[in-house]
């Protein structure tokens, strides 16, 4: 049996402890398109994968750790600090509790900041929101570096990235392993490693899902579903400990239905609101 293929069978036993990467390749937001052959051509060697998950990964490029003071507000609570890497664009918006709560013209400003390449905006979901601000608070760091937010979907296409309920993440000065470990523990989330582009996915869906994929930019998916125990798991604690299920995304007119299924009570409107133009 080859090195690598032995490498990729004992892949699920291995990723569950501590794992790292290389040195960080500044590349843009993954494009799955090419060949298989093409994909096989870019595929990372054995040694590369047996150095990622041996937990050797060097905190260099967008993986550095930043000496920047950790952003607070006006109460001392940590701010939502993000950065985009292709774009470098800096946004840093308050939260209501230590768990997230953003306010709605913050949420815009986020879908702003992680709108596609193109310049196509999606409205974020805000439990996405607070799944990057606890990794933010969990680890203590100044800022997110964001490689990939909001992606026009393609036709068939299933990605959260296009729903505004995914990102893919970079914690300075945190291996990925780290960042994929803490991720896996907040239940009713996808949280998928990629060893070559180098960064952490992470979204919000009714079920969790844990994935590792060797494939890089421009190169066809290569996912492996990981740790499906710990991902039922996640999920079952999470609703213990009272965080609602994530329902499956949809598009809908009634806004009053979906304020409920969030377990809030539409706001009326002022009987003198006329709602004229100014």
């Amino acid at each position: 049996m080859s090195r690598s293929r032995f490498v990729c069978r004992l892949l699920p036993c291995l990723l569950a402890p501590p794992f790292a990467t290389a040195a960080f390749a500044q590349l843009p937001p993954r494009a799955h398109r090419s060949t298989a052959s093409a994909a096989e051509a870019q595929a990372p060697s054995s040694a590369a994968a047996i150095g990622y998950l041996s937990g050797k990964q060097p905190l260099v490029g967008l993986h550095a750790a930043s000496n920047d003071p950790v952003p607070r507000d006006s109460s001392g609570r940590p701010m939502l600090a993000l950065r985009t890497s292709h774009r470098g664009e800096f946004l840093a918006i308050r939260a209501a509790t230590d768990d997230g709560g953003f306010a709605s013209i913050d949420l815009d400003r986020t879908a702003h900041l992680l709108r596609a390449a193109g310049g196509e905006e999606h409205p974020v979901d805000p439990r996405t929101v607070a799944v990057l601000y606890r990794l933010q608070t969990h680890f203590g760091v100044p800022e997110l570096r964001v490689v990939s937010g909001y992606r026009v979907p393609k036709p068939r296409s299933h990605s959260n990235h296009g729903k505004g309920r995914a990102v893919d993440v970079i914690v300075p000065g945190i291996p990925d392993a780290d960042v994929a470990a803490f991720a896996r523990e907040l239940g009713f989330v996808g949280v998928g490693v990629y060893p070559v582009s180098q960064f952490v996915h992470v979204d919000v869906r009714p079920r969790s899902y844990f994935w590792v994929d060797f494939s890089g930019p421009r190169m066809k998916n290569r996912e492996q579903g990981i740790l499906g125990e710990l991902a039922v798991k996640s999920d079952a604690a999470a609703l213990a400990s009272g965080h609602p299920a994530v329902e499956p995304f949809g598009v809908g007119g009634d806004v009053d239905a979906a304020l409920r299924s969030y377990d809030r009570e539409p706001v009326a409107a002022p009987e003198d609101d006329d709602d004229e133009e100014n």
